[in-house]
């Protein structure tokens, strides 16, 4: 019950206006549309086999198994892939992400 009552105080507290994020500027926008732009080169740049596993896991939300089933492969190699496409990817993304930080 005491859960309950947490979970409706927050909820009406975060219904309030005054409680809403602010609305994202023009800069904002176009940071993240320009961001966007180089995730979607950067996926584009990652071997296919690491690419797969990390749409898979990321965005279509798979589990491992449901994952290593599907590709035919073990989970501990769903893993190293799902390990090693974020490392590639966060190396190809770090530039881009400083140089839209620093606006």
């Amino acid at each position: 019950m005491r859960a309950g009552k947490r979970r409706e105080l927050r909820d009406t507290l975060w219904s309030q206006p005054q409680h809403q994020p602010p609305a994202p500027t023009a800069e904002d926008l176009a940071a993240s549309n320009e961001f966007q732009a180089h995730l979607d080169i950067a996926l584009a740049e990652l071997p296919e086999k690491l690419r797969l596993v990390l749409l898979l896991a990321a965005m279509e939300g798979h589990t491992i198994d449901e994952i290593a089933g599907m590709l035919g492969i073990s989970a501990g190699t769903v893993k190293s892939r799902t390990f090693y496409a974020r490392r590639q990817l966060a190396e190809k993304l770090r530039c881009h992400a400083n140089i839209i930080e620093t606006r």
